[in-house]
């Protein structure tokens, strides 16, 4: 591990290689699963202002579980996360005429029409983020529906944070980031990784 300002980086951040592969998953990480995204309260609230927007873009289903339930709820270990369906899909999904599973926040933001990208935590997948003492820690989650991205990213060279640039700067500002990637070259200076 290495700690960059206030976060705790796992190695494995660093080392291993994913770059998502939309066309040989489909996007299984927001169907997959027992439990919703993690969401913090103000994303919640965020969310909340766009729905008007998005729900054209969700199933009755996910309306139905929207109205009923909310937009999330607290998992076994009390952390917030998005509503699902059928116990398994994140309400905010939605498909191409492919299949392909999107999510409708992140379409509305791509065409311009809400400023909210999606909940941070999709956003770093498959990186995860927790809070340890004062520091936040940083790793990463390996899951089986995610196998085409370590085969595209060991294929591209491409390491985790270096995929996850975008989010990692949304999350932790370009400062951080960068410290980050000088962080790591000299521990390949050094032959530490």
């Amino acid at each position: 591990m290495v700690q960059i300002q206030n976060t705790i980086v796992s190695f494995d951040v660093i080392t291993k290689e994913f770059c998502c592969d939309l066309n040989k998953c489909h996007g299984a990480c927001c169907v997959e699963g027992d439990a919703g995204a993690p969401v913090t309260s103000e994303e919640i609230a965020r969310i909340e202002q766009l729905l008007p927007v998005i729900r054209d873009m969700l199933t009755d289903d996910a309306l139905k579980a929207i109205e009923e339930r909310g937009i999330a709820y607290p998992d076994p270990e009390g952390e917030l996360v998005t509503q699902i369906v059928n116990g398994r899909d994140c309400v905010f999904t939605c498909h191409d005429e492919k299949g392909c599973c999107f999510c409708a926040i992140e379409k509305a933001y791509r065409e311009g029409k809400v400023s909210f990208m999606k909940p941070i935590s999709c956003h770093l997948y498959p990186i995860r983020v927790r809070k340890i003492g004062e520091c936040w820690g940083l790793n990463y989650d390996r899951w089986d529906v995610c196998s085409a991205a370590r085969i595209k990213g060991q294929r591209e060279h491409t390491p985790v944070y270096r995929h996850l640039k975008e989010p990692l700067i949304r999350r932790f500002g370009k400062e951080w980031y960068d410290e980050l990637e000088l962080t790591v070259e000299e521990m390949k200076r050094q032959n530490i990784i």
